[in-house]
């Protein structure tokens, strides 16, 4: 509830920052590279980006704002000291800092989806699954931005692993490119990410199903968000509690 009173005086900025990067990202790649690029994989190139930029709008509403929130929360403006006086444990505060991103990664992941959608993507039925899909990768991303946070001994140590781990992460996704283009170690990588499951996802909502191998990678979405919540939880006892 504090998080949905304090979004009414900054959903502007929030919304503009987590959504108008990854379309921007989809019109330059859609349009750029789709006109020398008509199809890759079976898909036509802007179908094939608008898809894949969901992920993107996630890890962008989800992991950044969870890392800077939180450290700026506990800090400086010592939100989570007041609410521990409360009958309210580092469990609990962890888990509704998460469910309240994840939740605007639900909203907000969708906006590429939708604007592929003027661009020519077909609408399938499929599609009304895409929140959950963003709801539940954002999750773990949430859970991996507040344990960044909970780790970090200054905001600039946040550089190393925008850097170092999300950048990879994202660009080894499936989001621009195919991993079936990539070497074979780099695909058995791009199979650990968390990302490239949301992308496969999202695909398959809009374009078809994979049976139990979509099961196997939502299975791998709720493993990651579990162990990433449970880190989260580990890292914010272990900076809030003497």
């Amino acid at each position: 509830m504090r998080e949905v009173i304090n979004f009414s005086s900054y959903w502007r900025s929030a919304t503009f920052s987590s959504t108008v990067e990854p379309t921007i990202y989809l019109l330059a790649f859609g349009f750029g590279f789709g006109s020398l690029v008509s199809r890759v994989g079976g898909y036509r190139y802007v179908e094939f980006v608008g898809t894949g930029t969901v992920a993107t709008a996630v890890l962008f509403s989800s992991a950044f704002p969870a890392m800077f929130g939180t450290f700026v929360k506990y800090q400086f403006q010592r939100t989570y000291d007041a609410i521990l006086a409360a009958p309210v444990d580092t469990e609990e505060l962890v888990t509704a800092e998460a469910l309240w991103v994840a939740s605007r990664a639900g909203v907000y992941g969708c906006v590429p989806l939708i604007v592929a959608l003027f661009f020519g993507l077909n609408p399938a039925w499929g599609m009304l699954t895409v929140p959950g899909i963003a709801f539940l990768s954002g999750f773990g991303w949430a859970c991996f931005g507040i344990a960044v946070a909970g780790f970090a001994k200054s905001i600039e140590n946040f550089s190393y692993v925008v850097s170092a781990v999300l950048t990879p992460l994202f660009l080894v996704a499936g989001t621009f490119f195919p991993l079936s283009q990539l070497p074979e170690w780099a695909q058995v990588l791009g199979n650990f990410n968390p990302l490239h499951h949301c992308v496969e996802l999202v695909r398959h909502a809009a374009f078809g199903t994979d049976g139990w191998a979509d099961l196997g990678r939502v299975a791998a979405l709720v493993g990651y968000g579990l162990l990433t919540w449970r880190v989260a939880i580990y890292a914010m006892t272990r900076k809030l509690i003497d």
